[in-house]
């Protein structure tokens, strides 16, 4: 895969960066190194690896999924303007 001028344009217009000329055609040679890097990834045979956490061999620590309403309460609704009976109190928003 690789990346034109007019594409690279485009990727800097949506991350809203200034992008003189001069600079695209740098930017094109980079995007072009990244995405061959990440083809000949693409070329290793992982079949049979399973996924790592870490290069060194540990338990992930767990706890068990338990929901709760945070038991803070009452520190939390004290950033609110208003509050009632332990809910926030807004505006009206809709007619």
């Amino acid at each position: 895969m690789s990346v034109d001028l007019l594409t690279v344009r485009r990727i800097a217009t949506l991350a809203r960066i200034a992008l003189p000329d001069d600079e695209a055609v740098h930017l094109q040679g980079e995007l072009n190194a990244i995405l061959n890097f990440v083809a000949e990834l693409d070329a290793v045979d992982v079949e049979g690896v399973e996924p790592m956490t870490s290069v060194m061999p540990m338990q992930m620590r767990g706890r068990p999924d338990v929901v709760t309403d945070g038991e803070i309460v009452d520190a939390v609704l004290s950033n609110a303007p208003v509050s009632e009976d332990h809910y926030f109190v807004v505006p009206k928003v809709i007619e």
